[in-house]
């Protein structure tokens, strides 16, 4: 697994260490979740820095995913999903954040709560669309492959999805959808949440990056198995001189 400092995973740095983690071919989806999860962590929580991760992470793959040591078409898939699960706890931070604020309910208007549910229910397009333009700008061998996954993906849905509509779900009682497209529609910056709502789910999805680590930093090596010991020889019976 490549570990790096959350603040340093940017640019070229994060499209390497996706790379490789897909070279490698072995655990694919959880080295690109995790590698996903930490550049998330070390970023502001919006839609521009989380469609920039999107894209360096899949740019990466992608070039990654012709050298892998497995089928080409299992490393996309498998990375795919990585991406996807990360993008599902991101989720999942800002509708903790979001019933954070509710609750408090200090110096966190409706119009607020509408401009943040708004950019969250926007989080699979841009997921699914920034993975498509870099499948547009891929290869001949890679760009099928990833089309084929991106249609399936949009057939089924992605993790993502099922996390921001159960999210939309559980406030769906106090906003209408129709308001909260009129919220989105309305504002002037769609890729920025509210300075409160940054705050707070960037402190959430920090807590589950680090958790990650530190279980990581703390999984201990696998042990080799013990020999077992051998019975004793009984009288008579010839001396085992093993195989």
């Amino acid at each position: 697994m490549v570990q790096d400092n959350p603040q340093e995973l940017s640019g070229e740095r994060l499209k390497e260490s996706a790379s490789e983690s897909v070279r490698k071919g072995d655990d694919i989806r959880a080295r690109v979740h995790d590698l996903t999860l930490r550049a998330l962590r070390g970023r502001r929580f919006d839609r521009r820095e989380i469609r920039e991760v999107v894209r360096a992470i899949t740019e990466g793959v992608a070039l990654g995913a012709e050298h892998s040591r497995i089928d080409l078409r299992q490393s996309l898939s498998e990375a795919f999903r990585g991406v996807d699960e990360a993008l599902r706890k991101s989720s999942e931070a800002g509708q903790n954040a979001l019933k954070q604020l509710v609750a408090t309910g200090r110096d966190f208007s409706d119009q607020e709560l509408k401009q943040a549910l708004a950019n969250m229910k926007k989080l699979e397009d841009d997921f699914l669309s920034t993975v498509g333009q870099v499948a547009e700008a891929a290869n001949e061998r890679v760009r099928p492959e990833l089309r084929e996954i991106l249609e399936g993906a949009r057939r089924t849905g992605t993790e993502t999805g099922k996390q921001v509509a159960g999210m939309m779900a559980e406030f769906a009682q106090r906003f209408s959808v129709a308001s909260i497209d009129v919220a989105l529609w309305g504002l002037e910056a769609a890729s920025e949440f509210g300075a409160r709502f940054t705050q707070v789910a960037s402190g959430f999805l920090a807590g589950v990056a680090d958790s990650l680590m530190e279980r990581q930093a703390q999984k201990p090596e696998q042990p080799q198995a013990p020999q077992q010991p051998q019975a004793p020889q009984q009288p008579g019976e010839p001396e085992n001189k093993g195989s």
